[in-house]
């Protein structure tokens, strides 16, 4: 590797484990760390090091008072702003990559495909071993972001926790893995939001639904009305997009659509 310089194969990798990685956790301690670093030739630290200079062109992170490690090069910044401009492309690409490298990922491949039907087709294998893909990475990158809790109501039993769509799956291609147009909620709160029954304020203030607020049902009075108007627990990175929170409020939410 000439002067040990970072390939752009590499960088993607890096980039990929950072959307799923809490910023808390970008070190050299850490085992996903250590085992890509392993993967692609270099040193845990030299990857954590990579890590939080990808952070210091994090809007989210440098926005907070934070800092990355400055001395992000020309190559970091481009693979920044292909993620950014493709979602989809590069987080399938980047696990392929990553699975290329990784012998256990392809027993682990193997195992998989004893849970599909041996009628599917190899086309159709693919597609549904890059839709995990794809749902893995938007699920780490949301959870990781808002620290493993909902951001309406604490909760932070994992088996619990969705990463939402705040723009649904069918309506945007262009981001659906993209974490900015996720929310982590837990399974009765990512149901409401779904079904329009509660939203998000252009302050990031919970709105609830006039139908949910007239009704009786104790469960509903006790758990929904009073996230009338409380802000939601912001994500370290990735915060929601407004013109995604607008979208929500005013395509799907129940008020909006009488």
């Amino acid at each position: 590797m000439a002067a040990n310089r970072w390939t752009k194969e590499q960088l993607k990798l890096v980039f990929h484990l950072y959307c799923q990685l809490p910023f808390g956790k970008l070190h050299s301690r850490n085992s996903e760390i250590i085992e890509l670093a392993k993967l692609i030739g270099r040193t845990p630290s030299a990857v954590a090091m990579k890590l939080v200079n990808f952070a210091s062109l994090d809007p989210a992170i440098t926005e907070s008072g934070r800092k990355g490690l400055e001395g992000a090069s020309k190559l970091d910044r481009e693979i920044w702003d292909e993620f950014h401009a493709d979602w989809e492309k590069l987080a399938v690409e980047s696990e392929l990559l990553r699975r290329s490298l990784d012998a256990n990922a392809l027993i682990a491949d193997e195992a998989d495909e004893q849970l599909i039907s041996e009628d599917f087709t190899g086309e159709t294998r693919k597609v549904v071993t890059e839709q995990r893909i794809k749902q893995t990475f938007f699920r780490r990158a949301v959870l990781s972001s808002y620290r493993g809790r909902c951001c309406m109501s604490g909760l932070s039993e994992p088996r619990l926790l969705i990463a939402s769509h705040i723009v649904p799956w069918s309506k945007d291609k262009a981001n659906r893995l993209n974490p900015s147009n996720g929310l982590c909620l837990s399974a009765i709160h990512d149901r409401a939001f779904d079904k329009g029954l509660i939203t998000i304020a252009a302050d990031m203030r919970i709105v609830v639904s006039e139908e949910l607020k007239r009704t009786k049902e104790a469960f509903v009075v006790e758990v929904f009305v009073p996230l009338e108007g409380r802000v939601i627990e912001l994500p370290e990175r990735f915060a929601p997009q407004s013109e995604f929170i607008a979208w929500h409020r005013n395509e799907l939410f129940v008020d909006n659509r009488r």
